[in-house]
Order: structure tokens, then C-alpha cells, then sequence
């Protein structure tokens, strides 16, 4: 039985090389991780921070956004892409009870349900204080590479920075209530970009508009 790929590993020596350039020291990038042929949608967050402990230098699973966290876990699973078992079991779980073989059958479920979950940028942080326009920008053409080979039916870009530096243009997401979408062609196809509320952090007051929005846009 071949084992499922969970990654885009052609893309790591990119990001690898951004991360010294632009993140923190300490930890490595993450990564983007899920199905990475033709998912029903891919989900685009910001960049992700040391609490991720997939950041960290001795970690030896996937380095895939959100391992060891909670908050962004209840949104996934309201949206039916892991179980309410493996959500019990985040939610039980302190950071550092997250072991690599539970990441990967988190992320094994989150290929299996049909989606992919990225960050625009890749480099990893000591904190959650946003990063500056320019630094997004030197991952705007890897990004574009990702969705690319990935060819997901639609994406979900989370926060006023990512979708407006995605969509090359100013927006707020508290205009894209319903069903709204914008379109995004990356080399000759057209894809499907639902702004939304970014659910976690500052934003997490935003969680329940931001839930509501994609289940609106699943049909679930």
C-alpha cells in the first residue's frame, strides 16, 4: 500500500532558504500539507509562529501549519475535515503531547476530507505580530507555484493582508458575507478565492463569521 503524500516537498529548499533569510533563528518553516492533487479547497493563513512545535529543531514529523495548537482545529473540524475524536484529542493535548505520528493522521484526515492548509508565508516567527507587506511578497510567486501544482476547486485566503496581497489588491474581507468571491487566474486557470474573516489570534471573535462563511461556501 503506498503511503499518501502529504506535501510538496519540491518546494522545500525555497521555503528553507526564505526562512533564513526572513524568519526566526530558532525554528524552521513549515510547510504547507493535506491533498495536494485537486482538493476541494485549500485554505490560505497568514505564517506561522514557534508555538507551532513543528518549528522546532527536533521535531522529525511533518512540519504542516497548526501542530500543537487548538484554536484553528474547531473551525476544521465544524467543517467536517477531521474528526470529533482527533478534536477531543487537540483539545486534551498540551503542545507538547502532539506526536509526530498523531500530526501526520491529523493531516492524513485533511487529505482524505478533501482539503489543504497553507500559510502564505512560510517562515516561522517567535510571535504573532504581523509581518510587514515586502515579507509576504517574497512568497507571493512561491504561493502562486503552490496553488499551481495543488489545483484546488477553491481557496479560502483568512484576513485582510493575505487576500489583498493575494488578489494584488485592497480589500476588506467584512465585504464577503455570503457566497462573494473573487477570481484569481495563475498560469491560464481561473480559480475560485473566497475572502474571509481570520478565525484565530486577534481574530478569533471573528471565528463564528468565519465558520458560518464556509460552511455557507462547502455546502455542508
Amino acid at each position: 500500500m503506498s503511503k499518501t503524500i502529504l506535501q510538496l516537498e519540491q518546494l522545500f529548499p525555497k521555503f528553507n532558504q526564505l526562512q533564513k533569510e526572513y524568519g526566526d533563528s530558532e525554528f524552521l518553516p513549515i510547510y504547507g500539507a493535506g491533498k495536494v492533487s485537486s482538493p476541494d479547497v485549500m485554505l490560505i493563513f497568514m505564517n506561522p509562529t514557534g508555538r507551532n512545535i513543528a518549528s522546532l529543531q527536533g521535531w522529525k514529523g511533518l512540519r504542516a501549519p497548526w501542530i500543537g495548537t487548538k484554536q484553528v482545529w474547531k473551525l476544521v473540524n465544524k467543517l467536517s475535515i477531521i474528526s470529533n475524536e482527533q478534536l477531543n484529542q487537540i483539545i486534551s493535548a498540551k503542545a507538547d503531547e502532539w506526536t509526530e505520528n498523531f500530526a501526520k493522521e491529523v493531516y492524513e484526515s485533511v487529505s482524505m476530507n478533501n482539503c489543504y492548509i497553507t500559510n502564505f508565508a512560510k517562515c516561522t516567527m517567535s510571535d504573532a505580530r504581523s509581518l510587514p507587506n515586502s515579507i509576504f511578497l517574497q512568497y507571493k510567486n512561491l504561493l502562486l507555484e503552490e496553488i499551481y501544482l495543488v489545483k484546488p476547486n477553491m481557496i479560502v485566503s483568512f484576513g485582510n493582508q493575505v487576500s489583498s496581497l493575494l488578489l494584488s489588491k485592497t480589500l476588506s474581507v467584512s465585504n464577503y458575507v455570503n457566497d462573494e468571491f473573487e477570481e484569481l487566474v495563475v498560469d491560464g486557470i481561473s480559480y475560485k478565492i473566497y475572502p474571509t474573516y481570520y478565525p484565530v489570534g486577534q481574530g478569533q471573535r471573528n471565528m463564528p463569521l468565519a465558520e458560518k462563511r464556509l460552511l455557507r461556501i462547502l455546502n455542508k
